[in-house]
């Protein structure tokens, strides 16, 4: 080292803009150190980018195959939402927010042209209420990756239950299909040696793929999974129904489940035909762990579920990272239909747009609609009886030079969301509308609920949104409670083929 370097570098260092400089890289730096403190991270790398349009296609441009899976399935208790929301304060110099997170009533209404949208999960809320026996309530929520760290469903999912009963977590994948994947209210751990297709890449050959757009393959003891009831908080914390969804084919091996380490249960997953299968574990209601493990390769599975037999909400939360609703479409028409209908949902729900906004008006509206009233159009012929509802996205900002501007895409891409719900007779929330419309996710960062990469809320953020759309559920819930809630047979949803 020259002799001069080190005087130099040691003034430098100890200049008031250096050490100003340090002090605030310090600071930043306590939040990604602290277990706990992701949600005051100024990026926070678990909700993901949202995915730029390297192919802008009606289906997802990525190669045939599997991939070897990131990381283990481990139990993450920081990212967990917190047991009650923080509550959101005004900030001094910015706008007031749109509407309060505390207020009762939700920013926008659920709107529904045909007031029959929702019907059937009314009348299931209605048994469920009135603490009828059978009378679970099963939601299956789609998205991307807003839902695929479960902090939005989340706190959908554990209003509805402290409302209407806890009926157990519901659909989960075999393991994390992406880094930073999460669930709360129950227990995940499942090893790397999954091989793992996705309907985002890399694709399955046979474009099966369950009911949560991935599919694993196991081929010896060291692909496990093991799932198990929450010790802590107010969910989870029983289950007394479990179920794997998995594929019977030719020269398929065999699953090994072992219930509370005491009593192990054979399933042989070789058939003559490739066949979507699902094998159901009862136990009596309580605290329990369930190990999946494959005693002898090969082995494909989907995904597992957990329940009770108490009346209730389940609702399935299936993110996919990168995700678009198009993309749903790469899976196996029959297939898919055939998942779904295991589950046997009351509401089915559609959240994307933030994977679609980074598209822009690269993918044409007409085709979008076009590709959307497609998919969806499979989903209520799949599932005749069940309610539908679309979410808008939130609003995304980009960065142009010195600028921060909305995605100009984000109005002709709610307003085509909100035109295909009424075309196949789904509700409609306009989440965008209620975080503020046009310009809104800036100010949404200022305040702490909107990620740096102004695409994502935060784990704040997504509570409020959450809360948003269970207040709505609610507000257009009671009326229908009022006036049918003696009924005994369920209506008839407005249904258009």
């Amino acid at each position: 080292m020259a002799p001069w370097i080190a005087p130099v570098a040691r003034e430098a260092l100890s200049s008031k803009p250096v050490l100003a400089s340090l002090t605030v890289l310090a600071i930043i730096g306590v939040a990604y150190l602290v277990p706990g403190a992701e949600r005051f991270r100024l990026f926070n790398p678990k909700m993901g980018e949202a995915s730029p349009p390297a192919a802008v296609s009606d289906q997802a441009s990525a190669p045939v195959g599997e991939a070897n899976l990131a990381e283990e399935t481990k139990d993450r208790p920081e990212l967990a939402l917190p047991g009650s929301p923080a509550a959101v304060q005004e900030t001094p110099g910015l706008p007031p927010l749109p509407h309060a997170i505390r207020e009762k009533a939700p920013p926008v209404p659920i709107v529904d042209p045909s007031g029959k949208a929702l019907d059937p999960f009314f009348h299931a809320l209605v048994a469920a209420e009135r603490k009828e026996k059978g009378a679970i309530v099963r939601i299956v929520h789609y998205g991307d990756s807003l839902l695929a760290v479960d902090f939005m469903t989340g706190t959908l999912r554990r209003q509805l239950q402290s409302r209407f009963g806890d009926a157990g977590h519901g659909y989960m994948p075999i393991a994390n299909p992406w880094p930073g994947y999460f669930h709360n209210d129950v227990v995940r751990r499942a090893s790397r040696e999954w091989k793992v297709s996705r309907v985002v890449g890399p694709f399955a050959a046979d474009g099966l793929y369950g009911l949560g757009g991935v599919s694993f393959q196991g081929f010896n003891r060291a692909a496990w999974a093991r799932y198990a009831t929450t010790q802590e908080g107010e969910f989870g914390r029983s289950v007394s129904r479990f179920g794997v969804q998995y594929l019977e084919h030719p020269g398929g091996g065999t699953i090994e489940l072992e219930i509370d380490k005491e009593k192990t249960i054979t399933i042989e997953t070789s058939g003559e035909n490739a066949v979507l299968r699902e094998h159901v574990v009862q136990m009596a209601d309580g605290a329990h762990q369930i190990e999946l493990r494959v005693a002898k390769g090969p082995v494909r599975a989907f995904g597992t579920w957990m329940e009770r037999d108490v009346p209730g909400v389940v609702l399935d939360s299936i993110g996919i990272q990168g995700g678009r609703l198009r993309f749903l479409d790469q899976s196996n028409d029959e297939h898919y239909a055939q998942a779904l209908q295991m589950r046997n949902p009351q509401l089915i729900v559609f959240e994307f747009g933030l994977n679609e906004s980074a598209d822009g008006f690269a993918y044409p509206m007409d085709r979008y609609r076009e590709t959307s009233l497609s998919v969806m159009r499979k989903m209520r012929k799949a599932t005749p009886h069940a309610a539908c509802l679309v979410v808008a996205p939130n609003d995304v900002a980009r960065k142009e030079g010195t600028q921060i501007v909305s995605a100009r895409i984000m109005p002709e891409l709610v307003k085509a969301q909100r035109e295909v719900a009424a075309e196949v007779g789904c509700a409609f929330f306009d989440t965008h509308e209620a975080m503020g419309g046009v310009g809104s996710m800036p100010t949404w960062v200022r305040r702490g609920l909107g990620q740096p990469d102004l695409t994502h809320p935060t784990t704040m953020g997504a509570d409020v949104i959450g809360t948003w759309i269970y207040r709505a559920l609610m507000d257009a819930y009671e009326p229908y409670r009022a006036k049918h809630g003696g009924t005994s047979s369920p209506p008839a949803a407005s249904r258009e083929p």
